[in-house]
């Protein structure tokens, strides 16, 4: 059974930094693309960033690109994303989300395995 467990999440005010990390417990990590979506008050959960096998393949909603980093640590068997410049338009439940290698993969159903997510909150 896989288990994915996200950590990290929290308030922070506009223009700071946060650090989400995904733990993976079960399966085989390193086989696995890894993503995150997000699901703000009132909308549909979106596609944030993901990273396949290595970081040869990455990808990042364009709301997001070039203020967060998603990473992964096969060792740790963890996927973090570094979240700077944070806006208030960032406040969601932020989800971790593992499928099948080796690209990254930008739509739900390419994901099989799911955390329960974790609250960010973003204040001016």
């Amino acid at each position: 059974q896989v288990q994915l467990v996200e950590s990290g999440g929290g308030s922070v005010q506009s223009g700071g930094s946060l650090k989400l990390s995904c733990t993976v417990n079960g399966g085989t990590f390193n086989t696995y693309t890894m993503g995150w979506f997000r699901r703000a008050p009132g909308k549909d959960r979106e596609f944030v960033a993901s990273i396949g096998w290595t970081t040869n393949w990455l990808k990042y909603a364009d709301s997001v690109k070039g203020r967060f980093t998603i990473s992964r640590d096969n060792g740790k068997k963890t996927a973090d994303l570094e979240m700077n410049n944070r806006e208030v338009e960032d406040t969601a439940v932020y989800y971790c989300a593992g499928g099948a290698g080796p690209a990254a993969r930008v739509l739900e159903l390419d994901y099989v395995f799911w955390g329960q997510g974790t609250q960010v909150t973003v204040s001016s």
